[in-house]
């Protein structure tokens, strides 16, 4: 984990399931960690030396915004981001309610985009990565609204890199990962297959350190994941083209140097 070694890293939704186990990781790393949740961190994490901790609630805009110019004044620099912070219903959805719907996709989606463009003004170097969910590649009954929300971040950085090829952006797409997300989406049954947070973090942090841009904890999903990968190569070659109209469009934005990149 050299790779880690003297870095600052912030992670949102520290307090609990992947991104504790992260901190827990970090921990034993010589490395600045920058913990954000809602929640309160564990008190042995929180007297750390090594743990910085922001106490706020992400789907805020106005709260993003203070976050982000505390965080400018208190460190000299950011050089990893995990936006780990999401939750899930577990429902059959019915009823029209402007706010559930709004809740969900304010920090599941808008959340984790609106702090990549932040940090991109600060550091356009950052490493930015985002925990998606294997539901973004599958709906899963119980889970229209969560799998809505990890279909649009994947979809969003798969167009963002194309936009911006430069920029480190990685997305996880992990299984059913034993913590608490199952109760807190409404006592949902865990399905199978699953694995355990702590190796959804060691996963995470691995892939960032070789430079990856998609990260798949579970062996057995990234093989019927790559099972569709005749239609992903297809959609690849449509996207290339989309890219080349997009350049040519706003040529006079881009310098020449990252046209061709």
């Amino acid at each position: 984990m050299q790779f880690f070694h003297q870095k600052t890293i912030l992670i949102t939704g520290a307090s609990s399931g992947i991104g504790l186990e992260i901190v827990k990781i970090l921990l034993t790393l010589p490395c600045k960690i920058i913990c954000v949740d809602i929640a309160s961190l564990p008190e042995n994490l929180a007297k750390s030396s090594q743990v910085y901790f922001y106490q706020t609630d992400l789907t805020q805009p106005e709260n993003l915004d203070f976050l982000f110019e505390k965080l400018t004044s208190d460190f000299e620099k950011i050089d990893i981001f995990i936006a780990n912070a999401g939750f899930a219903y577990y429902e059959h959805l019915q009823n029209p309610d402007w706010e559930h719907l709004q809740k969900i996709f304010a920090l599941n989606v808008f959340s984790p985009i609106y702090s990549l463009l932040k940090m991109r003004k600060i550091n356009e170097n950052i490493v930015f990565c985002i925990t998606a969910s294997a539901m973004a590649k599958m709906g899963l009954a119980g889970y229209s609204l969560y799998s809505a929300t990890k279909a649009a971040l994947d979809r969003f950085t798969e167009a963002f890199r194309l936009e911006n090829p430069t920029t480190h952006l990685v997305v996880v797409y992990p299984i059913a990962t034993r913590t608490n997300f199952f109760e807190n989406a409404g006592k949902a049954p865990l399905y199978f297959p699953s694995q355990s947070a702590k190796k959804v973090a060691q996963s995470i942090l691995k892939g960032i350190a070789k430079g990856k841009k998609r990260i798949f904890p579970s062996f057995l999903f990234k093989m019927i994941y790559f099972l569709g990968f005749l239609q992903e190569g297809i959609n690849r070659v449509y996207q290339k083209y989309t890219q080349r109209i997009f350049y040519k469009h706003f040529e006079q934005v881009f310098g020449e140097k990252e046209k061709k990149s």
